[in-house]
Parts: C-alpha cells; sequence; structure tokens
C-alpha cells in the first residue's frame, strides 16, 4: 500500500496491542481513575492520594464529580525508582508541607516528583482537587478490559438473583440493565425516557466536565500557557487571567488536526521504523554477544593475575623457608659448639683427657692443635656473637602500591563525553568553543569537535550539511575559523582515550552574527574624563563614579535636575565594511548610553559639553522626554540607545503608531546579558542585538560620512565589559 493511501485510511489498533500505553507508572497496573498531572502525565487517583499521604475520607472531585464511586481494593504494589524517590523525599522533609489538614496529625503535602518524567508537581492547597479525570484514558482501558475479559459478560445491577446480563448501562444512572429492567426502570414518557444509555460498560463517565477550581462552571475554553480546560471564571479572575486562551472548539480542532498529522506521519514512516527495530535488534545481538565477550576477557585478565599472584607467592614461601633453615642450622651449629666449652663434655672433656698422657712426645703432637682449638672458643666467648639473624625484616613484602593500583583497577575503555559549557563559549565569524572533562579518574589523550551549518528546512530533514572536525585539541578549549555570518551552527565534542572515543557530547547550536568581530579597546585619551571614569589596565572594562567633581558640578544646579554624560569611545574608527561587536553593561548600572557616533559629533561632544538643569536641552540626552523623538526620521551622525537599572528603553520611533499611545511597557525590555552592536557602513545602518539570541531589538539609519566609533555614555553608577573575543586581537598586539 503506498504512503498515500496508508494515510488515507488508518486501520483500526488492536486494543491489546497498547497494553504499555495503559499502565500506571507506579502501581504499574492499568489505570483507574486516571488524573492528568501538569506535566500532561497520568496518574492513577488512588496512587496519587498515597503520594500526597491524605487520609481515606477525603472528598475525590476532579472535574465534574464529587465522589468517586467505590475505590479500588488493595493492589499489589511493584517498587519503582519514583517511588524509592518519593520516600526519601517523604522521610527527609523534602516534599513541601505548607499546611495541616484539620482533624488530622498528618501533613497535607501537596508537592511531589511526577513518576513519569521527574518535574516536581505542585497542586497547591486544593490539592488532588485541582486535577482532572482522563476520561479518555479511562474509556480506553475500560474497553481493554473488556477485550481482555470477553469472556465475562457485564451484569444487571437490579435484578434479583439469579442476576441477567447486562445489555444497557445508562450513563445518567450510572448503573447497567438487562432488557427487562430497563424498561422497568426507564418508563416511556417520563425523564428518565430521555436518559442517555450506551452499550454495558464499568466507565460512567460525566456529560460535560466541570472547573475543578470552580466547581459550578462548565470548561469551555483552553488554556495555552497551562495546556489544560478552564472556565470563563479563570480567565476573568482566576489563576489564568493574564494566559492566552482560546476557545475550545478551536483547540479541539487544532489539536486533533495535529495528532492526525502527527499520525499519519508516523504511518508514513513504517517501513523505516521497521528498518530501525531491526537495526535495534541487530544491535541487541550484538550487545548480548560482546557482553559475554568482555565478561570472558575480564575473567581471563583476573585468572592471569591470580595466576602470577600465586607464582610470586610460591616463591617468595619457598625462600623465606630456605632462609629459615639455613639459619636454623647455623645457630644449632653454634649451639653444639658452646656445649663443648662445658666441664665433662666436648672440648673441655677431651682436654682433660689429654693432659693425663704422660709421654712427652705424643702430648706436644696432640696439644698444640688442641691448645688452638681452645684458644679459638676462649675468644668467641669474650666476643659472643649470634652466626645467623633471628630477624626476618628482609622478607616484609609491601604490598600498599599494588593494592592501591588494584583498587583503581578500572577498564581503561570508552571514556564519558565531555559537556560543552555555554557559558563560556562565544561564537563570532570565529569561535570559542569550551568544554567541561568528565570526572572520571583517568586522563583523555585529547578531544576532538566537530561542528556543521545548519540549513533550512528541507536540508535539515536531508540530514544538513556534513560534520567537520578539528585537529585534536590538547586542552578544554578550541577556536574555530572561518564561519559564515548570520548562520546557525551546530557543536559536538568527544574524547579519545587509548583510541577508543567516547559518545558525542549533546549538541549545541549557536547564531553566528551578522558581520565579522570588530576587535577595539576603550581610548584613553579622547576625551576621556579621569575623574568622573575609570578604565581597566586592559582598557576592557569602564567604571563610572560619582566623585567630588561631580558633587561640586550639581552644587552649582539650584533647581531642575542636573545631567551630565561622561563618553568614552573606542582606539579603532570605522571608515567601511560591516562590523559587530558585543560587551556587558553590569545590572546595576543607573544609566547607559550605547552606539556608534562620527568623529565630527564626538569633537562636539567632548570639547563643547553643556551641563543643563533640564534632561530637555538635547535630543541625545539619553532621558525619555519625547524632544528626541522629533528628530528620528533624520539621519544623524549618531545613534545611541538607553540601558539601565537593568532594562533597554526602545524609542518611541521605532514603535508603531497604533501602539505608540500605549503605557511604557511596549518600549522597556529586559536588558540582556550580552549586547550586540552591528554597523554597516554602506547601508548606513546600525542594529542593536540580544548577543545571546541573536534577537534583533532595534535597528536605525545614521549617517556614516566620516569616521564612526564605538561609543558609550555613563552617568551614575555604571559599568561597561567589552567582550573578551573583541579585545584578544588588540591585546595580542599590545
Amino acid at each position: 500500500m503506498s504512503a498515500v493511501s496508508r494515510r488515507n485510511s488508518i486501520l483500526p489498533v488492536p486494543i491489546k496491542n497498547i497494553e504499555r500505553e495503559l499502565i500506571c507508572p507506579i502501581c504499574k497496573e492499568l489505570f483507574t481513575h486516571p488524573l492528568i498531572l501538569p506535566c500532561q502525565h497520568s496518574v492513577c487517583h488512588k496512587c496519587v492520594r498515597e503520594l500526597l499521604l491524605l487520609n481515606h475520607e477525603d472528598s475525590f472531585d476532579a472535574g465534574s464529580e464529587c465522589s468517586l464511586p467505590g475505590s479500588p481494593g488493595p493492589r499489589s504494589r511493584v517498587p519503582s525508582p519514583s517511588m524509592e524517590r518519593l520516600d526519601r523525599l517523604a522521610r527527609s522533609g523534602s516534599i513541601s508541607s505548607p499546611g495541616w489538614r484539620r482533624g488530622s496529625v498528618t501533613p497535607r503535602i501537596t508537592a511531589f516528583p511526577c513518576p513519569g518524567c521527574q518535574h516536581d508537581v505542585d497542586l497547591g492547597e486544593r490539592g488532588v482537587s485541582m486535577l482532572f479525570r482522563n476520561f479518555t484514558l479511562e474509556s480506553i482501558v475500560e474497553r481493554y478490559r473488556q477485550a481482555a475479559r470477553a469472556a465475562v459478560a457485564i451484569m444487571c445491577n437490579m435484578c434479583k438473583p439469579p442476576q441477567q446480563e447486562a445489555t444497557k448501562s445508562c450513563m445518567d444512572c450510572k448503573a447497567s440493565y438487562c432488557n427487562e429492567c430497563f424498561k422497568f426502570h426507564h418508563p416511556w414518557g417520563t425523564p428518565k425516557a430521555q436518559h442517555e444509555y450506551v452499550g454495558p460498560t464499568m466507565n460512567f463517565r460525566p456529560k460535560v466536565l466541570m472547573c475543578p477550581e470552580h466547581e459550578m462552571e462548565k470548561v469551555n475554553m483552553y488554556c495555552e500557557v497551562c495546556r489544560r480546560p478552564v472556565c470563563h471564571l479563570c480567565k476573568l479572575g482566576g489563576s489564568h487571567a493574564n494566559h492566552k486562551v482560546t476557545t475550545m472548539s478551536s483547540a479541539y480542532k487544532i489539536l486533533k488536526e495535529k495528532l492526525s498529522k502527527a499520525i499519519h506521519y508516523l504511518i508514513s514512516k513504517e517501513d523505516q521504523v521497521k528498518t530501525q527495530i531491526s537495526h535495534l535488534e541487530v544491535l541487541i545481538n550484538e550487545t548480548e554477544e560482546n557482553g559475554q565477550l568482555a565478561e570472558r576477557r575480564t575473567n581471563e585478565h583476573f585468572e592471569r593475575l591470580l595466576e602470577i599472584l600465586q607464582e610470586r607467592k610460591f616463591e617468595m614461601l619457598r625462600s623465606i623457608e630456605q632462609s629459615r633453615t639455613g639459619r636454623l642450622d647455623q645457630l644449632r651449629g653454634q649451639v653444639d659448639e658452646y656445649q663443648g666449652m662445658l666441664e665433662n663434655s666436648g672440648l673441655v672433656g677431651y682436654a682433660q683427657e689429654v693432659l693425663k698422657e704422660t709421654d712427652q712426645s705424643c702430648f706436644v703432637q696432640t696439644a698444640k692443635q688442641l691448645h688452638t682449638r681452645i684458644a679459638k672458643s676462649t675468644e668467641s666467648l669474650r666476643t659472643f656473637h649470634p652466626v645467623a639473624d633471628p630477624s626476618f625484616d628482609e622478607f616484609v613484602l609491601d604490598t600498599s602500591r599494588e593494592e592501591t593500583l588494584l583498587k583503581e583497577l578500572c577498564f581503561g575503555g570508552v571514556p564519558d563525553p565531555p559537556i560543552i559549557d555555554l557559558s563560556r563559549s562565544r561564537v563570532y565569524n570565529e569561535g570559542l568553543v569550551c568544554w567541561q572533562l568528565a570526572e572520571d579518574t583517568l586522563a583523555t589523550d585529547y578531544q576532538v569537535l566537530e561542528y556543521r551549518k545548519l540549513g533550512v528546512e528541507k536540508d535539515e530533514e536531508e540530514g544538513s550539511s556534513h560534520w567537520c572536525s578539528t585537529v585534536p585539541v590538547y586542552g578544554p578549549s578550541t577556536v574555530v575559523c572561518d564561519l559564515e555570518a548570520n548562520s546557525l551552527y551546530s557543536f559536538r565534542v568527544r574524547s579519545c582515550r587509548n583510541s577508543l572515543y567516547s559518545p558525542y557530547s549533546p549538541e549545541v547550536t549557536f547564531h553566528t552574527p551578522p558581520a565579522p568581530v570588530f576587535g577595539f579597546l576603550f581610548n584613553d585619551k579622547c576625551g576621556f574624563s579621569s575623574e568622573r571614569l575609570t578604565l581597566s589596565k586592559l582598557r576592557d572594562s569602564v567604571e563610572s563614579v560619582a566623585g567630588m567633581a561631580f558633587l561640586l558640578a550639581a552644587e552649582r544646579v539650584q533647581t531642575g535636575s542636573y545631567m551630565g554624560l561622561d563618553y568614552i569611545i573606542g582606539d579603532t574608527g570605522i571608515s567601511q565594511g560591516r562590523h559587530y561587536w558585543t560587551f556587558r553593561v553590569e545590572p546595576h548600572s543607573y544609566l547607559v548610553k550605547v552606539g556608534v557616533a562620527s568623529d565630527s559629533k564626538l569633537l562636539e561632544w567632548i570639547h563643547n559639553p553643556r551641563d543643563s538643569s533640564s534632561p530637555r536641552y538635547d535630543h541625545d540626552s539619553g532621558h525619555d522626554s519625547g524632544s528626541e523623538d522629533t528628530c528620528y526620521d533624520l539621519s544623524q551622525p549618531f545613534t545611541l540607545l538607553t540601558v539601565g537599572m537593568g532594562k533597554v528603553l526602545i524609542p518611541k520611533a521605532s514603535i508603531s503608531s497604533a501602539t505608540a499611545g500605549n503605557d511604557h511597557g511596549n518600549r522597556v525590555l529586559p536588558m540582556p546579558q550580552r549586547i550586540g552592536v552591528y554597523l554597516d557602513y554602506e547601508a548606513g545602518r546600525v542594529y542593536f542585538y540580544d548577543a545571546n539570541t541573536m534577537r534583533c531589538l532595534y535597528e536605525r539609519q545614521v549617517d556614516c560620512t566620516g569616521t564612526m566609533y564605538p561609543a558609550f555614555g555613563l552617568m551614575g553608577s555604571g559599568k561597561v565589559h567589552l567582550e573578551e573575543f573583541i579585545t584578544a586581537k588588540r591585546l595580542s598586539y599590545m
């Protein structure tokens, strides 16, 4: 069947094939009265109650029903990681307990981790009552149960014994009837005759879904922020007052269309899924075989180590035995020698017998050699020294180093993947990509960074462009050159140890700016005010300090408000091309002007400063007086954007006339962590970006007739840092 025909005719899936989707992640059984958590996962009502440690007499009001008939009895529970985590949280008190339930000594716990996604779920003071019942899932579970017990009939609830098999179920009465009982309890001409009835079922769902927060209101809207049905009171003054909502019919149409498209897509990819399943089955077999092979090799390695230990043990014990035997023989010989020195025994006894010899010639012949022996024994007696050392210190074995090595014995194979550090990585036309190495005990040989340019949607479906690799990197960072401007790049990195590569790190994407990076430092000569501005030693950051000079100047002003901007520019000008630079403004800064200015305008600012008691004296004053807006249609030789107190002020000229009359909320944006400026000299246009997301905040025409410089104006407390990558090239030549 072709993909088109398959898309137009979806075959019904046998109900028995979807059992895995009908299992509660906590009790591991079929769902019983499932509730929808805020994270869109479903959990049995009984399981949620057990998680929240509520008493059994708590009322159940999920959706439109105030009570639930017949909660299921005790069920055998299968331990799961989620339940173990919940038990730990409950014992440690990590689960929030905002209050105590009246008449109970058990704290009312309203927060717990979702067993499906592990995200924290906080039900608030209303607890379980704020959750909707998942009636759709409940109906599917009921159909599955009926299919599983097709031979077991549903009996009539009204028949007297013996009960008859039910043929209908009344959704209004919430009971099942045989034909006779149904006619009896729903006679013609009575209101009960209008009741809605279906085939025999055990699942009685309400006709209308009611709001859990406003029990008497029907849900008729869908909150796109919270992704749940709401009523009109929730939108008017409830918790969804400021959320974007749509009609229930519109949400139904959109979600049903999305789900249908997703199902059609999966069906059209059935062959691909089967191919991938076959591939996974091959991988399973390879994993099993390779795991067994690794076990055999590991056993061989340890058996070899045991053999070596046994051999060394035998040799060392044999050496000890030989040394012990030799020493004992020597000491025993010395004992025998000293035994001979005793009277009437050994040498002394023999000498006494020799003295009895009367023949002089015979005596002299024997006595000379005997006297030598006795003299030697006498000398050894004076200088007694054992012939052998009883200590075996030389045989003490130090195995501390080997024990340490054995304890650290591990598989020196595939290393853990590194993680790219987004906080330290910067990508322009050149990219500085940093990563954190895996925290394992074995060092890696090197890392390899791979990157590719992400194209249009069609290219992404086809796999986009191929990956480019860097040379081996022996450190935690590297620089990638020749990146295309205004493009999206994906990066990943992996480690290598002993020719074995780790898995790839999670891919991260960076958007390159629309122009090459422009390198410069702050100029400490042209108009720099050392009294009110403090420049760092490397000239890569400047700070405004309200010192004595500022105080004395303000003292002269008796009325109005004092205004003065201290300007500082870059040490390099722009006379052609397209350039981009970034910087950071400290969040505590009171007022900072950032942008570009021509050399002629800078001379006017620096050499003809004006102090005024009113902020309206000049259209570039930095205040929202409105006077600067009158000349924004003209091309000026400067453009400065106001930043301060954690906000960015968008000029009125960039706001449409339809919204210009609204409050200033349309013009005030949160200050980005990093601000980017892009100047197109030939086009005479300057752009301001959120450098982290490359979202354009503001753009304007600028007169580029002269040399343009990066310009900054500070008033009060404030500090500006140039990006390290912006200053790196300049600092390398200093």
